[in-house]
């Protein structure tokens, strides 16, 4: 539901009651008697309302402060300050420091006011629009951030994979999937997209380098029960590695995190050495493995044997990448 309230601050009775007359046949109308009065309803409210109007002269604390709380925890809210004219330097303060949308001068003139207050709506209509389309167009680009990483990674699997790392990747992101993974929203107030890309191909850098480190780590012995040792030790599961209840290797996970970290980390973290040794691991490794939730513990367990594991179909990236987006957010 779009804001279409407005609230009213003053200190005097009479204002606040003539002033809610006049206005409420333009929008429904929320009134309080000081500033701490305002900041408790825009607390409580504040998804509500479209324009606050206050007094500046007020005991205790002036209109102004209240402005610039609107202004740093609602900027949504079209704020308008209504003085007497003594008091127009005080507005063209609030004009000046960006606190204000306009000011209205005291004693009220019925149309004038009528006009302020409509346009002050319909800009707050507009901000709420723009707001609902930028927030269309972040989410978008948050969840093509999943797919973009998961893309990234199979490039970078292809250079580093024991063989053919259609296979690995493809396990790599059926195991994200059942994990839950999902994306982290991206704070746009902390990122623009040059530096979010930025950020981006340095997380690639590194974790080039951190599949290097690990290929070297695990040599070129590929036994089973060393090779899940080395995933143990890798993914900060439990070492040794154990039988499952079909009497395959397995390793249990202290958390689903390794398993989607890769994907669904915000921005500018740092790669985790579990999360990189997951992937590491399954491009060394490349054989059939199962990620599940045995007893509500993640567990990574080989493939029984003489069971063949289905090939993935040509086109399972792209149905990955279409399953993130689809996903809702942390």
């Amino acid at each position: 539901m779009s804001p279409d309230k407005i609230l009213y601050v003053d200190d005097e009775p009479m204002a606040l009651k003539y002033f809610e007359r006049l206005v409420s046949p333009l929008a429904p109308v929320i009134t309080a008697g000081s500033v701490e009065e305002g900041k408790a309803v825009l607390r409580e409210r504040g998804g509500e309302i479209a324009v606050l109007v206050t007094d500046q002269r007020m005991p205790g604390a002036y209109g102004n402060e209240l402005l610039r709380f609107a202004r740093e925890f609602h900027p949504q809210i079209v704020r308008m300050l209504t003085t007497a004219y003594s008091e127009l330097g005080e507005a063209i303060e609030a004009i000046n420091s960006g606190e204000i949308y306009r000011y209205i001068t005291k004693p009220w003139e019925l149309g004038s006011l009528h006009a302020d207050l409509r346009n002050a709506l319909e800009l707050a209509e507009l901000r709420t629009e723009r707001d609902h389309l930028l927030g269309q167009k972040l989410m978008v680009q948050q969840q093509g951030l999943l797919g973009s990483r998961l893309a990234s990674l199979v490039v970078l699997g292809a250079a580093h994979a024991a063989g053919d790392s259609n296979d690995a990747l493809q396990r790599f992101a059926r195991a994200a999937l059942a994990a839950g993974c999902k994306f982290v929203p991206i704070p746009w107030d902390q990122w623009d997209h040059a530096s979010l890309l930025q950020a981006e191909a340095r997380r690639g850098v590194a974790l080039v380098s951190a599949l290097r480190r690990w290929q070297a780590e695990f040599g070129s012995d590929r036994t089973s029960e060393r090779a899940f040792a080395l995933l143990a030790g890798a993914t900060q599961g439990a070492a040794p590695a154990t039988q499952g209840a079909a009497g395959t290797l397995q390793v249990r996970l202290p958390s689903s995190a390794p398993l989607t970290a890769l994907l669904d980390a915000a921005p500018g973290d740092t790669l985790l050495p579990a999360a990189t040794g997951w992937l590491a691991w399954l491009l060394w490794w490349n054989q059939p493995v199962l990620a599940h939730q045995v007893a509500g513990v993640w567990t990574i367990e080989a493939a029984a044997p003489g069971v063949q594991e289905p090939a993935p179909p040509a086109n399972w990236l792209e149905c990955a990448i279409e399953e993130l987006a689809e996903r809702p957010a942390h």
